[in-house]
């Protein structure tokens, strides 16, 4: 396949997961014959699509079914797509923070599974009010190869030959030029309670999309994509963020929310990040505990009709001209300042990081979100700024860039390889 997948397991301890990237990329590079991982979200030097392979996972009916659903979104979409990468950040809380939750709202029973779900939910609907703070402190892909157009027009404007980019974007990732589904606009997928959610996945993948039906799903005696409806599967519903459930064997991830409810929270909102080695580090993973624990913690309404095109729209402001000094974004009907609502959420999230240092006996948080709060008046410490900067300074693009931090990794792990233990 043309992206490889590095998955750790869950944890308790926040610096866990990331010793273990550290391990796999170890051992993948004892392993790769003078390849080295790309470090950027978006690709580069792309060539004719049909130079993209489709991942093979076996002859089984489940191996088949895997590359039969790659195939339809390279039909779809493109295969270019599928070349795009990111983090996933999957977030959970233990069951003794559920039990004392229960217990501070008058019950004496254990926690039912629709009162977690809830509780995740409550989480979901304010990480997407707020989760445009994301792409403007962590996005990394303001500029990408002109490659990736193929001739194809668009908005942005040339830094360097050779690259393309928006002069205060953040995550061209995010936006149309990355993992995107327009038909997916007339979806009515509802966060606001479990089995809204699981009804709206429901009729996506059951519900024709005349487009998709042009394809052609079995097409002289091969499958083309796994059926012609707005989803093949759930997993194809592009959304920054999913409630999450470990499936069983053979079990949709629909019918696993709807057996035992949602047992942890995926967000897919964050760039890999070109200056670090694994892609994400520690003072990211901090900023995202405590997001999320904010999240969880704050007022959380039902999202209408009017908010979601806010959020909509804020999310494309942010993409495409995040860093402007003068960003407006919308906030209950109205324009504000982005560096105002941003100072005021940093304000909250500095009482999380007191709360989660004083549990963990550290300084690590408050530490972190002091400096990350630096960043809102200063945008060129951003991680979309400092690659531009860096771009223009070096005058040779993107993709040298790229390549340069690729390879810089690359021999650091050469240099440290895995241990017997």
């Amino acid at each position: 396949e043309a992206l490889m997948e590095f998955i750790t397991p869950a944890c308790d301890d926040p610096k866990k997961p990331l010793q273990v990237l550290q391990d796999i990329h170890k051992f993948v590079y004892q392993h790769l014959d003078g390849e080295v991982l790309w470090a950027a979200s978006m690709p580069c030097a792309m060539g004719d699509e049909t130079s993209i392979p489709i991942g093979k996972y076996g002859t089984s009916n489940s191996g088949k079914m895997k590359s039969i659903y790659r195939l339809g979104l390279g039909h779809r979409y493109g295969r270019f797509m599928q070349t795009i990468a990111g983090v996933h950040y999957n977030f959970s809380m233990p069951m003794s923070f559920w039990q004392k939750l229960h217990e501070f709202e008058g019950a004496v029973e254990p926690p039912s599974k629709d009162f977690i779900s809830a509780g995740y939910l409550s989480l979901i609907r304010n990480f997407r009010r707020t989760s445009w703070i994301i792409p403007y402190l962590f996005g990394a892909s303001p500029a990408i190869c002109e490659s990736y157009l193929q001739g194809k027009k668009s908005h942005l404007e040339q830094l360097v030959p050779g690259t393309v980019y928006g002069p205060y974007a953040t995550s061209l990732r995010l936006g149309d030029l990355g993992y995107s589904n327009n038909a997916q606009a007339t979806l009515n997928i509802t966060y606001n309670c479990i089995d809204g959610y699981i009804q709206g996945l429901e009729n996506a993948i059951r519900t024709p999309e005349p487009l998709y039906d042009k394809i052609g799903v079995l097409v002289d005696g091969e499958y083309r994509q796994l059926n012609s409806n707005l989803l093949q599967i759930e997993n194809e519903y592009y959304s920054n963020v999913r409630p999450k459930r470990v499936s069983l064997s053979g079990e949709r991830p629909t019918k696993a929310l709807q057996r035992a409810g949602i047992e942890y929270v995926e967000i897919r909102v964050l760039d890999l990040n070109i200056f670090d080695p694994v892609g994400i580090s520690s003072e990211q993973s901090e900023f995202m505990d405590c997001l999320l624990i904010h999240n969880l913690l704050t007022e959380s309404p039902a999202i209408t009709a009017r908010e979601e095109s806010e959020i909509h729209e804020n999310k494309r402001r942010m993409v495409d001209h995040g860093r402007h000094p003068n960003l407006l974004l919308i906030h209950d009907n109205r324009e504000i300042s982005m560096h105002s609502w941003a100072r005021k959420l940093f304000t909250e999230l500095t009482l999380v990081a007191q709360m989660l240092d004083k549990s963990g006996n550290t300084n690590n948080y408050s530490t972190t979100i002091a400096k990350l709060s630096e960043w809102i008046e200063r945008p060129e410490m951003t991680f979309s700024g400092r690659i531009v900067d860096e771009i223009k300074s070096r005058g040779d693009g993107f993709y040298s860039l790229a390549m340069d931090y690729s390879k810089r990794h690359a021999k650091s792990f050469k240099q440290q390889p895995l241990s017997a233990t």
